[in-house]
């Protein structure tokens, strides 16, 4: 079983480890920190998680190269307290950006830890973070190519609404309710 708990600084020698293993594994991958913003470039996992807190609030979100506030949570595996993966959650898609493509949430998985079913749950719990939240419709996307994410996705719900190109490539959105 996994939870999501909000990015802290309890888990910053999983974090480390699950930087490095991104790294090494999707080093050919731009998208390899979804979900994580500025992780890549943090020289400590404190730095970023203070970067994390900083994103929750719309007064200081910019300060943290944020256009709208969001909440980064750590998926947890129980067995071995290990971080498995990182999602978040934007608080609202009113940007041209995220309200076109990006959407209200990134996530990346562990490399050691993908084709366990982890993006599917880290998904299903986020999407009642954000029924909390208040956020009635979840917009999810992926891009075209990306066939377990597409699956993860649709596995939680999502009804697809359009296919739009960005920079040459084709992102599939996907909308999710989060009171169903």
């Amino acid at each position: 079983m996994l939870f999501l708990i909000e990015a802290n600084e309890q888990y910053t020698d999983e974090l480390e480890q699950f930087k490095n293993e991104v790294l090494i594994c999707d080093n050919d991958d731009e998208n390899q920190f979804a979900g994580c913003m500025g992780l890549r470039n943090c020289s400590t996992a404190k730095e970023w998680i203070d970067i994390c807190n900083l994103r929750k609030k719309a007064e200081t979100c910019e300060r943290a190269g944020a256009e709208v506030p969001s909440t980064t949570y750590f998926a947890i595996r129980e067995s071995g307290n290990r971080l498995v993966g990182v999602i978040d959650l934007r608080h609202h898609i009113d940007h041209p950006i995220l309200g076109t493509w990006g959407g209200h949430c990134g996530y990346t998985v562990r490399p050691s830890e993908r084709g366990k079913g982890y993006a599917k749950e880290m998904l299903r719990l986020n999407i009642q973070n954000a029924g909390e939240m208040g956020i009635q419709k979840l917009l999810v996307t992926c891009d075209a190519k990306n066939m377990a994410s597409e699956k993860t996705i649709l596995a939680n719900g999502g009804v697809f609404e359009k296919s739009v190109e960005v920079d040459g490539c084709m992102i599939k959105r996907y909308w999710i309710d989060t009171n169903r």
